[in-house]
């Protein structure tokens, strides 16, 4: 493919210099392709990535030169702008066409940046997150046309320094870096309207999905969801890290979804609201006969929402649930026990005495546990120490799985098996 052989406003035709010079970029490429990188030695690898990286921004500098004057191709082709040519001709996605087009026009406006990415010091990446900023700049009444000019300066200067997720932290402060005086009391002011809006659009919504789950939708603050994040990660990363030294992989968010259903469980109802004296409580109801079998059933709450024995059972290990015993006529035959819950003194012990979750084949911190009845709770099983063992959760869910038994060791290690 030929960038054309038209005549430009000089009278002169390029299209021979440039045909050559895309040949000889391709030839290069197609050299470069033929060799196996196993072989370099690690000096030229270095070299080849730090230099390509030099390439690549240069080459978005020159896209960017041809989309900023690509409205020829446009009016050529009946479309709005390049981008529907993009579409048809070349397969990019409208979008991402119609974002290169609008980083083009950006490139139009700041020289700085555009020297940067064509000299190769500043990546495409970085270039978007500058143009972005000082398009901001540019819409904000309190900054002059030297502040736009002083900020392209120094961000540019910033992106041979900082990574993109960086450089955009900055970019939002630059105008208090330049003036410190002027403007930290607006962008005080702008991000109490951002938390301000942020609180307005908060909200969660929860669909039941008919298959057992539940698919979670909200929306919260930055500083909410960061740190959520930072809860869920310091419980799933060391989890991952554990699998991994076993040689077993899980997806990460799927530990993370774990993560998030453990935060849940194990929240302190004693920090909810009580109504009428008492604290939020979850009531479990079952039959005694279905308490007693491996695959009963029960209702979660007073909605009549379905659970398995065993899921009833496991969660009346470490949650604050009521269960609701009820006989043959529907009768309540037991309202819960004092003493169901491992006290926070026998938890202590419990970690101390297993150190680690107690599952043969598991070695999870005590931190990351939940105490479990050798014999349940349910069939008259005492709260203390000699019947019960640390389980990491997904031990504890095994341990409640009918499909599953198990048995305890002689070491008071717990070891499971399929049954068949």
């Amino acid at each position: 493919m030929t960038l054309g052989r038209s005549i430009d406003h000089w009278g002169t035709n390029p299209g021979g210099a440039i045909d050559a010079a895309l040949t000889a970029i391709e030839t290069a490429l197609q050299e470069l392709l033929a060799t196996d990188p196993a072989y370099w030695r690690t000096g030229q690898k270095k070299d080849l990535l730090e230099r390509l990286e030099k390439l690549q921004a240069q080459q978005a500098a020159l896209k960017l030169r041809v989309l900023a004057s690509a409205g020829d191709i446009a009016e050529e082709t009946g479309a709005k702008d390049a981008s529907g040519w993009m579409r048809t001709e070349l397969l990019v996605d409208r979008a991402v066409a119609r974002s290169q087009i609008k980083l083009a026009s950006g490139m139009a406006k700041y020289d700085l940046v555009a020297a940067g990415l064509a000299d190769g010091v500043v990546s495409q990446d970085k270039a978007r997150v500058i143009t972005q900023a000082l398009d901001a700049i540019e819409t904000d009444p309190a900054a002059s046309a030297e502040d736009l000019v002083l900020a392209e300066k120094l961000l540019v200067d910033y992106a041979t320094r900082l990574t993109a997720n960086e450089l955009k932290i900055v970019g939002k402060r630059i105008l208090a870096e330049i003036d410190p005086e002027r403007f930290e009391a607006a962008e005080a002011k702008a991000l109490q309207r951002e938390e301000e809006h942020a609180q307005r659009r908060t909200f969660f919504q929860s669909r039941d999905n008919g298959d057992g789950t539940i698919d979670i939708h909200a929306r919260v603050s930055r500083a909410v969801g960061m740190r959520l994040r930072t809860l869920l990660d310091s419980l799933a990363q060391p989890r991952k890290l554990s699998a991994e030294n076993r040689g077993r992989k899980a997806p990460y968010a799927r530990l993370l979804g774990q993560a998030f259903a453990r935060v849940i469980e194990t929240y302190d109802v004693d920090q909810l609201p009580r109504h009428g004296g008492h604290g939020t409580t979850v009531f479990i109801t079952m039959s005694v006969e279905d308490l007693r079998k491996d695959l009963g059933t029960a209702a979660l709450g007073f909605d009549g929402e379905q659970i398995t024995a065993a899921e009833a059972r496991r969660m009346a290990c470490n949650a604050d649930l009521v269960p609701v015993v009820l006989g043959t006529d529907s009768e309540i035959l037991d309202l819960g026990r004092t003493a169901r819950l491992a006290y926070p003194v026998q938890h202590r012990a419990l970690r101390l005495r297993d150190r680690c979750c107690q599952a043969e084949d598991c070695d999870a911190p005590a931190a990351w546990t939940e105490a479990h009845h050798l014999k349940p709770w349910s069939e008259g099983g005492r709260t203390d120490l000699a019947n019960m063992v640390l389980l990491c959760p997904s031990d504890h869910r095994r341990s409640h799985d009918p499909n599953y038994g198990y048995e305890r060791l002689s070491s008071g290690r717990i070891r499971f098996a399929r049954r068949t």
